[in-house]
């Protein structure tokens, strides 16, 4: 798993995860998931998941800890360009209830 950053504009920082988001993928990103909660100053959050094909436990994991930590801080956060089995876990769990999902492309919503 790897973990892209980019300054999206002033106030919304661009998060692209790459490969899968398991147990070894949510270790391999939590030195990066802590400086987007700790370093990082922006008010908004996008996790760009186009480039993420599988999703387990662990992974979901890493997406609520980063979450409550923002929320925390008073920030948003919204999980853009999930499809396929990452999707499926998400709709399952209903974490769209908690965190926004595709709200800015023309795909499924949840």
């Amino acid at each position: 798993m790897e973990l892209h950053t980019q300054n999206s504009n002033t106030h919304t920082l661009t998060v692209q995860l790459f490969g899968d988001f398991d147990a070894k993928g949510s270790r391999d990103a939590q030195p990066k998931i802590d400086g987007v909660i700790h370093q990082d100053k922006h008010q908004e959050i996008e996790v760009d998941f186009s480039q993420v094909r599988f999703l387990d436990s662990s992974g979901v994991g890493a997406i609520v800890y980063l979450y409550k930590r923002l929320v925390e801080r008073n920030r948003k956060m919204r999980l853009e360009n999930v499809q396929g089995q990452p999707l499926e876990i998400m709709t399952l769990l209903r974490i769209g209830q908690a965190i926004p999902i595709n709200t800015c492309a023309n795909s499924e919503y949840i």
